[in-house]
């Protein structure tokens, strides 16, 4: 292991290929200490990394371990990631206070993002992104997710973001920050479980190639965001449209009777999905993180040169 400053250490397989310029796909551990259920975490958490191999690209998964990030963790460490019930849900802010407790945790994007850039992986794969909860405008219920990103010029593929959202709200919050998305030969906006929200794009790309010419291009002028690749699931593994605004309204409705709120909203929604589907949602959550896994491998190889 090779330590980048103190409290993170990357591992000789993600220092190697960084340092030769070999293709690096950052991924994000809260899908798999809090977005799964176990043993399917650790299933999917081991099959991305093995996904990414076959394609030529390091799989740098990312997650806190006795208050150590690590940037690339291996097999021993994800098992116990994804089999700890105590792990905790870390963001960038809580980065300091789990090193001076020596707290283990999965990062969330915006943390996985911030770690992975000071490392100098280019490239970023996830599920959905956080964003503006509903009825923000009273609560101020906003992810750090996007602030992360507007600061923090790394490229992000995702399926727009969770569905549960404000999802018109986030893409005004995206503009304002200047953070710049493009659709993945789209140029509707993913909603998640679904392969289009309802909202549009302003631009769109049509190849890895392409993505990478806008990350070159935000780099020579110098802007400091992110650039959100907007990567719909495929529609023969989407969630039904039709289903998914129904259980969505009764998921929304019996939160809002329950008094739930702040951080213990998104959990609440996505178990209530997943319940109210009989699953159906968390086929279709692992159909869109494949397809992210994917194509970010493809990114990160072009981005590689």
């Amino acid at each position: 292991m090779s330590e980048t400053s103190p409290g993170v250490v990357l591992s000789d397989e993600v220092r190697e290929a960084v340092a030769s310029g070999a293709p690096v796909l950052a991924l994000e551990t809260t899908i798999l200490t809090h977005g799964l259920p176990r043993p399917r975490n650790l299933e999917v958490g081991l099959a991305a990394e093995e996904q990414l191999r076959a394609a030529g690209v390091v799989p740098a998964t990312i997650g806190v371990v006795d208050g150590v990030a690590h940037v690339g963790i291996d097999r021993p460490t994800m098992e116990r990631l994804c089999a700890d019930e105590w792990v905790v849900k870390l963001s960038v802010r809580d980065l300091p206070v789990a090193a001076a407790r020596g707290l283990s945790g999965g990062t969330t994007v915006a943390a996985t993002a911030w770690l992975a850039h000071a490392a100098g992986i280019r490239v970023m794969s996830t599920g959905g992104l956080g964003g503006v909860h509903r009825g923000a405008s009273e609560t101020f219920d906003e992810s750090a997710d996007l602030p992360t990103l507007a600061r923090t010029p790394i490229t992000l593929v995702s399926a727009g973001v969770k569905s549960i959202l404000d999802v018109a709200a986030t893409l005004e919050r995206l503009e304002t920050l200047n953070i710049p998305v493009v659709g993945y030969r789209t140029t509707a906006y993913p909603g998640f479980y679904v392969a289009d929200s309802g909202y549009t794009l302003e631009h769109r790309v049509e190849t890895p190639d392409e993505v990478a010419a806008v990350a070159a291009a935000r780099d020579a002028l110098g802007l400091p965001a992110a650039v959100l690749v907007a990567n719909p699931v495929a529609e023969d593994e989407q969630l039904d449209p039709d289903l998914h605004e129904r259980v969505l309204a009764e998921a929304l409705a019996a939160a809002d009777a329950a008094g739930i709120a702040g951080h213990d909203t998104t959990p609440f929604l996505l178990d209530f999905v997943q319940r109210a589907t009989g699953g159906a949602s968390l086929e279709a959550n692992l159909a869109v993180y494949r397809g992210n896994v994917a194509l970010g491998g493809e990114i990160a190889r072009a981005v590689a040169g």
